[in-house]
């Protein structure tokens, strides 16, 4: 992983065209790289996790070049390496497992984040419907040591369309079920790196469950 790191370093050093495309042979090597990872992630996770079909790493990769048309910021390329390994790779909709490569920010995480309003009922009502469970799983020390966190946004008022004196009415405020865990360089650099992931990812399956559930039972 190490080249991958130097890559990304000088990456975020020189982050134009020219640079690019004089380096571009060593994004091609860390980004195979990535994808040999992402692929072995894929075969680990479906050994747990049932809703994960045999994908194509290739699938679960994001672009690395940035949509740029709308943004101030008009550096063309993206900083780190991100896979998504869900059913329907890194366009589905559903639970599954993100693996964000930065040697400064990197993360490892999954659930569901913003999802449409639709699933965001369903996912709130199988909350709603099964509490206990929802907890049990948040709360279990492994868990709750690497995602202590739902991330993300909360409603400041209490979602339309459930009672007010439910008592884990604050779990309905969220607007995603996402979840993260960071990644230090030391971790990435790590012979061990794989192994540091897969237990992440199962650690973080027991949610994923939930909320693939609730998809498929409530939407």
């Amino acid at each position: 992983m190490q080249g991958v790191i130097q890559f990304l370093d000088d990456l975020k050093k020189n982050n134009n065209r020219e640079w690019f495309q004089k380096n571009h042979g060593r994004y091609e090597e860390s980004r195979n790289k990535i994808l040999f990872i992402t692929e072995l992630l894929i075969n680990e996770i479906r050994s747990f996790d049932a809703d994960i079909p045999p994908l194509d790493p290739k699938e679960c990769q994001f672009r690395i070049y940035r949509d740029i048309r709308f943004s101030p910021d008009k550096t063309p390329y993206k900083t780190h390496f991100g896979s998504y390994i869900a059913r329907g790779g890194r366009k589905s909709r559903r639970a599954g497992y993100y693996l964000h490569i930065d040697p400064d920010e990197g993360f490892m995480g999954g659930g569901i984040y913003l999802p449409e309003k639709d699933m965001l009922k369903a996912l709130r009502t199988a909350i709603y419907d099964q509490p206990e469970v929802f907890r049990q799983i948040m709360e279990q020390e492994k868990f709750k040591t690497l995602y202590p966190l739902i991330e993300g946004e909360k409603l400041k008022a209490n979602p339309p369309g459930f009672p007010a004196y439910f008592e884990q009415i604050e779990l309905l405020r969220y607007k995603s079920y996402a979840f993260s865990t960071p990644i230090s360089r030391e971790q990435l650099a790590d012979s061990r790196f794989l192994d540091i992931a897969v237990d992440a990812f199962k650690t973080l399956s027991p949610a994923n469950k939930f909320l693939n559930d609730a998809l498929d039972n409530y939407l």
